[in-house]
């Protein structure tokens, strides 16, 4: 968990430096971020301190003891499986209740911590249109970025159509007391404006007005750089946010609405198909009999010009009408597919579970290493394994490329047969990761093919 957050944090981390956020606000970012990622980092966890568990156990012998008083190693096995039976229960209510809820507040908190503004309020020289209506560039800032030196600022009247310009020497720049305002208090300038006169006339005319300034004072507002909060509402309606029964009643009515729409269809097209139309089995319609071989035969000339004419334009309507139809179709099925991965989803994590410990506990057996180095380096080559397969499965379930159901489960199904045959390994003993075992086999061959070359008659 610890890595997968170090993870999220470089992802985001020009999202969440600079912004002045709230410490809690970052670890409530955080903490949401930790349960999403509870469903990689729980079966890579399941793997490594299985590995570990009796890797440990085989490297101290105790496994041979435990075999020597007659206990099998499946027997053995029975108390792990008991908790990892039930973790796998535990890891499919949280996918079902608690991922739905920490998805959703995980979302829509890092969606307006995204949209915020950066709290680097102005640098030097260059425009900052954080504020509206102002434009604010400076020469020069002190080493507590609190003194500003050559400040020009553009001010841009949201009420009249006016524009100003402000030059000033020295500044200072700090927060009023509720933390709602910037104020710039400025040393040594000048002020330009101009705008409309007072004098009512239909064509006013405009006016210049240029005075200087000891000292002044502008106040800039900080609303736009305060987080606001997006209604949770809005983020309800994704796939992620539903638990396994809402998936499924939104499934139906997303279908019924779906073939709904697609029954449509034809009777949408038919208005335009007004020469000639197929028969249809809901509506009955026959198509119409042909008297002469040669469709334009029977129009004159200019009238087969038209008639050309008018089909070949209901032919190019009919075309971006299919067209349509065609891309909100297959939208509409990648819609599908979204809600059926998801739902299927909620109980590959707890599959995973299972298999990855079946794959974890003979192989930690088989190799007879504990501790955080070869198991950890087994592990993450077997949680990438099942990680990228996962990956590519979900993403061609989604496409259209596989089934919903093949796509999410591929994973557990190619992994299933290698924690089999690693448990049938680890109950007879197997050498399998034995060393010396290799290193013998290919000496042994090495010395034969050299006594096949010194034999008489080979060169």
């Amino acid at each position: 968990m610890f890595v997968l957050l170090m993870l999220f944090l470089w992802k985001y981390i020009d999202d969440l430096i600079g912004k002045g956020f709230e410490w809690y606000t970052i670890l409530q970012l955080m903490l949401y971020a930790s349960a999403t990622n509870v469903a990689m980092a729980l079966p890579l966890s399941v793997l490594l301190s299985s590995i570990m568990t009796y890797g440990t156990l085989g490297e101290n012998y105790e496994l041979v003891a435990i075999k020597a008083a007659g206990v099998s190693l499946s027997r053995a096995l029975y108390p792990m499986v008991i908790v990892v039976a039930m973790l796998s229960i535990g890891a499919f209510v949280f996918s079902d209740y608690m991922l739905p809820v920490a998805n959703l507040k995980f979302y829509s908190l890092l969606y307006d911590v995204r949209k915020q503004k950066s709290a680097s309020l102005i640098k030097i020289n260059v425009f900052n249109s954080s504020f509206p209506g102002y434009s604010i560039r400076v020469g020069g800032k002190d080493a507590e970025d609190r003194i500003l030196y050559n400040i020009m600022i553009y001010e841009k009247s949201l009420t009249y159509n006016s524009n100003n310009v402000i030059f000033a020497k020295q500044g200072e720049m700090f927060k009023s007391p509720d933390n709602k305002y910037l104020v710039l208090k400025l040393k040594d300038g000048i002020r330009y404006e101009e705008g409309a006169s007072n004098q009512g006339a239909y064509n006013a005319r405009q006016t210049f007005t240029r005075f200087r300034f000891k000292e002044t004072s502008q106040k800039l507002s900080l609303a736009g750089f305060t987080i606001s909060r997006t209604p949770q509402t809005e983020f309800k309606g994704a796939y992620q946010m539903m638990s396994s029964k809402q998936l499924q009643d939104t499934f139906k009515v997303v279908k019924r609405g779906f073939e709904r729409s697609v029954g449509q269809n034809y009777s949408q097209i038919t208005p335009y198909s007004r020469y000639f139309t197929m028969p249809h089995k809901a509506t009955g319609i026959k198509p119409q009999k042909l008297k002469s071989p040669q469709i334009l035969s029977a129009f004159s000339p200019d009238d087969g010009v038209v008639a050309l004419t008018n089909a070949n334009s209901e032919v190019n309507s009919i075309k971006d009408i299919l067209k349509n139809k065609a891309d909100t179709y297959r939208e509409q099925q990648s819609v599908l597919r979204r809600y059926q991965v998801e739902y299927q989803k909620k109980f590959t994590l707890s599959a995973a579970c299972l298999v990855l410990f079946l794959i974890g506990a003979p192989l930690g057996a088989i190799i007879r290493k504990g501790g955080l180095g070869l198991p950890v380096v087994i592990s993450v080559v077997f949680f990438l394994v099942y990680y990228i397969i996962s990956t590519i499965g979900e993403k061609s379930a989604k496409d259209g490329s596989l089934s919903p159901v093949l796509g999410t489960w591929v994973a557990i199904f190619v992994l299933m047969p290698i924690g089999v045959f690693l448990s049938y390994k680890a109950a007879n003993d197997s050498v399998l990761f034995d060393l010396e075992l290799y290193k013998r086999f290919f000496t042994d061959l090495l010395n034969r093919i050299k006594a096949t070359r010194k034999r008489p008659g080979n060169v």
